[in-house]
């Protein structure tokens, strides 16, 4: 594609020699300029269904009326003043948070996942003693964790890893599952173990439950901090508040984003009391975290979340979406929990992603042979069964095309 035409596709006066965004994306296929519940609409005003949110973040839907009306407010009377000073919104955030996660705990607010589990590996290694005691962490192989450069290495795609050696040291990878890798990576020098519940950008595979409490017991064992990525799959995506909680387990740290600003940028990193006391003023700090915009959004996100039960909507509805993408031709399987679900296929999904943007449907290709799908936890059934007709039509359409089996 030329300078030219990127330029145009992110929106840019076509005639630039260049294009004025830093090509770490693909130039977009479609530009969308408002959107309302799951619906998204372009510049032409031809609407799509939002089957993605954004990967995961606008959970209550686009422009959530209660929560712009929050974002609105709180623009008219206070952006920000540092954290050398208190907000009215940060403290009522974090308490519902430590609620959700069973108490017993403090929260440190960021401006994104990657922020979040950068705080928490901070944290592991001050906790743990630094260099002179524990400092590594152990993660999944098909694992993501962020693109800082620590974030980076945490992530189990070594592919990822390449272009920007060397990495930081202190992190070693095991098979995603594998209780006995992961007991023998555990040595001295280990400060934690770093874990998604699902692993989202790695193809939406969830772990069992079992591993999650062998994981538990084995940290506990060892005497390591158990730390869970709940970015993508936290704040009820996953039909409870966090993914780790169908196995019934206690993460010392767990971190999350994504769905908690519903859009408005901000993450958090949760740590049990006693391991985030192991940070004192000016170990770790970030200028916009928390500020009174972030929080003012999150803090209606919450209440939103909360009566409307969303834990339990999501699981309602992904039973069924899975009960329906089940029956289709050219699906193999359906995989997930709640609202976080791949749709494996016996044919190309990239190809199956594209003619359902064309189409006027939004989801993403998560791996070659599979779709993701992670739409707003208030989709209607309505909108659920437009969405498998969809599907269904598009895939129906890519195996003519591609030789797919019947």
């Amino acid at each position: 594609m030329s300078a030219s035409t990127h330029a145009a596709a992110m929106g840019a006066p076509a005639e630039l020699d260049r294009c004025p965004i830093m090509g770490t994306y693909g130039p977009p296929s479609v530009m969308f300029v408002r959107g309302e519940g799951s619906w998204l609409f372009d510049r032409d005003d031809r609407q799509y269904l939002d089957l993605l949110s954004g990967l995961a973040v606008t959970s209550l839907g686009h422009a959530h009326p209660e929560v712009a009306e929050a974002i609105c407010e709180q623009s008219q009377r206070l952006l920000h003043v540092s954290n050398l000073f208190g907000t009215e919104h940060n403290a009522p955030v974090a308490m519902t948070l430590d609620r959700l996660l069973g108490g017993g705990g403090q929260v440190f607010f960021a401006n994104s996942g990657a922020e979040a589990n950068e705080c928490a590996i901070k944290l592991a290694r001050r906790f743990g003693g630094g260099p002179a005691g524990r400092f590594a962490v152990v993660s999944a192989y098909g694992s993501f964790h962020g693109r800082t450069l620590a974030t980076l290495h945490a992530t189990g795609q070594p592919a990822k890893h390449e272009a920007f050696q060397p990495l930081p040291e202190g992190f070693h990878h095991v098979e995603f599952g594998d209780l006995d890798a992961l007991r023998s990576a555990i040595t001295p020098s280990v400060a934690a173990v770093l874990l998604e519940a699902v692993q989202g950008e790695g193809g939406v595979v969830p772990a069992t439950d079992e591993y999650l409490r062998d994981v538990r017991e084995l940290c506990t064992e060892r005497g390591v901090l158990m730390i869970v990525d709940e970015v993508q799959t936290g704040l009820g995506r996953c039909g409870s508040w966090f993914a780790h909680q169908h196995a019934g387990v206690q993460p010392d740290v767990v971190t999350m984003a994504k769905a908690l600003g519903n859009g408005v940028p901000i993450g958090a990193c949760w740590a049990r009391a006693d391991v985030a006391s192991a940070f004192r003023p000016g170990d770790h700090a970030t200028t916009f975290g928390g500020q009174p915009l972030a929080t003012a959004a999150a803090r209606k996100v919450l209440e939103i979340m909360e009566r409307e039960g969303v834990p339990a909507r999501a699981t309602a509805a992904g039973a069924r979406f899975t009960d329906a993408l089940g029956a289709l031709d050219h699906v193999v399987g359906v995989r997930g929990r709640g609202l976080l679900l791949a749709v494996e296929l016996d044919v190309p999904a990239p190809d199956v992603a594209a003619l359902l943007l064309e189409s006027g449907v939004v989801v993403n290709a998560v791996t070659p042979t599979a779709l993701r799908l992670a739409p707003s936890l208030l989709i209607t059934d309505d909108e659920i069964d437009e969405g498998v007709r969809a599907i269904d039509a598009a895939l129906a359409q890519v195996a003519a095309t591609s030789g797919g089996a019947s």
